[in-house]
Parts: structure tokens; sequence; C-alpha cells
């Protein structure tokens, strides 16, 4: 999928519109699936995205995280972090499974179904140009922020 358009999707939204991915052609979006909201990692991911999102903004880039988590759940944990990004609703899997963010993962012995920390930037055309897997928390964002300050210089 790497260098190729992304294939617009539409998923709800803690905006007060859904998300639809053609709505973002013009600007570069940074599209982060994590697997639960309020639980550790991913409420330091999403911090470590808040904190930097200015400087996201300033690369004319804008960022989404989606889980798999009701709206609700998202309403609250986006109120309670101030994060100034939206956190989108996959319940039914359809961006998961369009980024191929759902892997069996071992918790506590057992297989489960879940979603694998993942990060996607997408260009202002609707290429995707970059993919992290499997992302450890710790100096994730930066990475991801430094490469979106070199996609208009190419």
């Amino acid at each position: 999928m790497l260098n190729l358009p992304v294939p617009d999707f539409e998923l709800p939204s803690t905006g007060d519109t859904p998300f639809r991915l053609s709505d973002y052609r013009g600007k570069n979006l940074v599209i982060y699936f994590y697997p639960k909201d309020n639980t550790p990692g991913c409420t330091t991911e999403g911090l470590q995205f808040r904190d930097a999102y200015a400087q996201f903004k300033k690369a004319d880039c804008d960022i989404v995280g989606i889980s798999r988590d009701s709206l609700k759940s998202h309403h609250s944990f986006k109120t309670k972090m101030s994060f100034p990004f939206e956190l989108l609703s996959d319940a039914d899997e359809t961006a998961c499974k369009l980024f191929a963010a759902i892997k069996m993962k071992n918790m506590y012995g057992k297989q489960v179904r879940g979603i694998e920390r993942s990060t996607f930037v997408v260009d202002k055309a609707g290429v995707l140009r970059q993919e992290w897997r499997g992302v450890k928390v710790p100096e994730h964002v930066a990475a991801v922020l430094q490469f979106v300050q070199t996609l208009d210089k190419t």
C-alpha cells in the first residue's frame, strides 16, 4: 500500500461530522491506530501527539486517532486528555482492515484479535507515504513529526 492512494473511507468521529478521508485532500494527515482508550500506552501516545500538535499543524498536517472503542468512550478520553484532534470509532474495523492494523496478539497467555499500534502518513494527494507498525511509544511521535516535516520539501 506504500506510495499508493488510500481508498476513501468514513468513520464516526468525536467531531460534529463523520470523518471522511477525502475531506483531508490538500493536507498531510497522520492516522494512528491504538488498542484502547484510557490505557497507559495509548494515553502516553495520545498525550505525545497532543503536545506536538502545534508542530504538526505548522507542517500543514492534521492527526486522527483510531480504535475500536465507542464514540462515548472516545469523547470521554478526548475530553479528559484535552486532545486537540479527533478520535475515530472503528467498531466494525473498516479502517483497521484497510490498513491491516488488526492482528493476533498474546494477552495473559491467550490469543486475542486486537489493534496493532500503527501509524500512517497520508500526503496531500491522498497517497500513503510512510507507515510504522508494532510501534513502541517512546520517541515515536518525534519520528513521525520529523518525517512529516520532510513531506513538502521533496
